[in-house]
């Protein structure tokens, strides 16, 4: 409003007039803080009051969330009703144009920051909220995409809040802005593995090759996934060893996860000598994959038991199988299980196990 402080000056005292301090009446010096602290106190009462209502509302519901919504937001509402009240307040005091921009240009500020930051408590309590969730616990790798998400959400807020302040402070945000878009652009051709590697862990946190805990092969190393961060992904190695893989180059790599199997398979080669008999062989063919039917974890679709083939020094039969486990340790009990029992079946059929050997006939 226009600078017309006659009206003030027909209702003060005269020891309240006069010049003051910063270029503002007696009045007014003192009236600008008293302004300042009344809006403090009323934001408070305003907050709790809000508080209070938005409380029994959120008892209405069976969810946690929006009981700590209401308890989060208390702050950033009582700096926003404070930043508004002042908003409201100091126009009334007919202050010269000079301190009528600069305080509103400060409370505009003030309600900005509490809008800020009640965005930034609602994000964090959100992804905290989604984290925790049933959802999230059934799938692992999507709270990955949420810490993802979040941290991305914090600091577009961040910049965003930024440029509100120096907007609101008077500052010539457009040239900021083309000044920061060079200086982006610079930087982004200084940080291309950088953004690449940002990139790469969205990819993995959407398409979930592997998750936290799996066990899984990357090109020449096999390894536990210990951690999937915003740069670079952890690996356990089986020496005990952390091997760090930059995400960039992660998405593009050739991966194996052991966790997602439901079954394991045994594969290998029974060697006999070449002195077994035909009816030898048949009894170890019938005792071996009776041996493997019998197991109470095989899985009965697929068996093979198969005479394969005359090797160099042996009669070779191939064996396969697969096991109902996902479980690695309980596949290597299985395992030794089913090699001591064709063992027997060797044993009981009066047949050897061949090894490497070599004749070697001398003529004179």
């Amino acid at each position: 409003m226009p600078y017309d402080a006659q009206a003030w000056r027909e209702v003060l005292p005269e020891s309240l007039r006069g010049d003051g301090a910063f270029g503002l009446e007696r009045w007014q010096a003192l009236a600008v803080p008293a302004v300042a602290l009344l809006a403090a106190a009323s934001a408070l009462l305003l907050a709790q009051s809000l508080a209070a209502i938005g409380a029994r509302l959120a008892l209405r519901s069976a969810a946690a969330w929006d009981d700590a919504l209401v308890q989060r937001l208390r702050g950033p509402v009582r700096l926003f009703g404070w930043g508004l009240l002042m908003r409201l307040a100091y126009p009334a005091l007919a202050l010269p144009p000079r301190w009528e921009h600069g305080l509103g240009a400060a409370a505009q500020t003030v309600m900005g920051l509490g809008l800020f930051w009640a965005l930034f408590r609602a994000v964090t309590l959100g992804a905290a909220h989604v984290g925790g969730s049933v959802w999230a616990r059934d799938r692992p790798g999507a709270r990955s995409l949420v810490s993802l998400g979040t941290s991305v959400a914090r600091a577009a807020l961040l910049a965003a809040a930024a440029v509100t302040v120096f907007s609101a402070l008077g500052y010539p945000v457009t040239s900021l802005l083309a000044g920061l878009g060079l200086g982006g652009l610079a930087l982004a051709l200084a940080a291309q593995k950088t953004v690449e590697n940002l990139f790469g862990a969205f990819a993995l946190a959407v398409d979930q090759p592997f998750r936290e805990g799996d066990f899984v092969k990357v090109d020449d190393f096999v390894g536990t996934v210990e951690r999937i961060g915003m740069r670079s992904t952890r690996f356990r190695t089986l020496d005990r060893t952390v091997i760090a893989v930059p995400n960039g180059k992660l998405a593009d790599a050739r991966l194996e996860t052991f966790a997602a199997r439901d079954r394991i398979r045994l594969a290998c080669t029974v060697g006999l000598t070449y002195g077994t008999s035909s009816a030898q062989l048949r009894e170890v063919l019938a005792g071996l994959e009776a041996s493997l039917r019998g197991h109470p974890k095989i899985w009965p679709d697929a068996v093979v038991v198969r005479f394969k083939e005359l090797a160099a020094s042996s009669l070779d039969v191939e064996v396969m199988a697969w096991f109902l486990t996902s479980d690695f340790g309980e596949f290597q009990a299985i395992r030794q299980d089913v090699l001591l029992s064709f063992l027997e079946v060797v044993e009981r059929a009066g047949a050897s196990f061949a090894f490497p050997t070599r004749t070697v006939h001398l003529v004179r």
